[in-house]
Formats: structure tokens, sequence, C-alpha cells
């Protein structure tokens, strides 16, 4: 099992970045594929990224390809996901999720995190 909470999120200027962090306690860290969803207001939860444990295959939602980039350091337990080029599209709670092998849709997620609010002005 594992535990996550995100941080890095606020608020942004259109074209600026920010970077996100996705903590997990205990020791199985590695263990896990990782990925990040969002929720935009009145939309369904939607992924964004994904990335092995080994950190070795990355998977990217084609609307955020080119502009974000997920990583993860096992040493400090932590996945992040850097966003540049941020659009107003992209304003939404994002939350981190693990998984012991990587995927791209919320159903193969075993944790979530609590999620962190991206929100971007025009």
């Amino acid at each position: 099992q594992v535990q996550l909470v995100e941080s890095g999120g606020g608020l942004v200027q259109a074209g600026g970045s920010l970077r996100l962090s996705c903590a997990a306690s205990g020791r199985t860290f590695s263990s896990y594929a990782m990925g990040w969803f969002r929720q935009a207001p009145g939309k369904e939860r939607e992924f964004v990224a994904a990335i092995s444990w080994s950190g070795g295959s990355t998977y990217y939602a084609d609307s955020v390809k080119g502009r974000f980039t997920i990583s993860r350091d096992n040493a400090k337990n932590t996945v992040y996901l850097q966003m540049n080029s941020l659009k107003p599209e992209d304003t939404a709670v994002y939350y981190c999720a693990a998984t012991e092998m990587v995927a791209t849709t919320g159903g193969e997620y075993d944790y979530w995190g609590q999620g962190t609010q991206v929100t971007v002005s025009s």
C-alpha cells in the first residue's frame, strides 16, 4: 500500500509553467507505476500522463504532448509533472495515482492522492 500527497498547484497565467509533485509514503514506491489525472469543472476525470516503475516508459494524453513531462525520483519517493505552455483549458484538479503496472485508465490505479488545484488564467 502507498499513500500519495500532491502539491505544487496554483494560479498561473496562460503560457506559464508549474511543476506538480506527488510524495508517496512507505517503502514500496519504486514498485508502482505512477499516473497523473485531472478533472475540470463539470467534466469527468481524464488521463494526463503515466510513467513506469523504472521511469523508462512514459505515456501522455494527446492534449498535453509536447507541453507536459512526467518524471520520478524513486530515492525521494516522488513523481513530478512539469507543465509548460499552460492553457486555460488545463485548469483542473490534478490527481496522482499508483498502480502495479503502467496504465492510462483510472480503473487500473489502486491508490489516489487528494488532488491539487491548477488554475490557468487568460
